[in-house]
């Protein structure tokens, strides 16, 4: 295995659960709605969802598991914010194969237009 192939298996293996916590149209719902609003409560979070607020803090724990969220107490409540850091190292790794497939595709383009000659 190559250093570069060994680095993009570290990065794969270390996004991979964040891939996994997006995966469920709920929790992408609340990282969208956490996105738009920013820091909320689990009440202002289940407000317009189809889901109880047990679903809600279940999806929470799954998403701050993966490292996408993290709570912070305001005198009752727990206050849900983003951890804008996750997303950034999901789409580095997203840009890196797309990279890869551009390289790949335009090593097939070559390669017709060579055929063809």
């Amino acid at each position: 295995m190559t250093r570069a192939s060994t680095t993009a298996a570290q990065r794969l293996i270390s996004t991979a659960p964040v891939f996994a916590a997006l995966g469920d149209p709920s929790r992408l719902r609340i990282v969208a709605k956490l996105c738009d609003a920013g820091p909320l409560s689990i009440a202002l979070l289940t407000q317009g969802a189809n889901i109880s607020r047990q679903a809600v803090t279940k999806h929470l724990h799954a998403l701050s598991d993966a490292g996408l969220v993290r709570n912070e107490r305001s005198g009752r409540e727990n206050v849900w914010r983003l951890e804008p850091r996750g997303l950034l190292q999901a789409q580095q790794y997203l840009d890196q194969i797309s990279a890869q497939w551009d390289q790949a595709l335009a090593r097939l383009s070559a390669f017709v237009e060579r055929d063809e000659s």
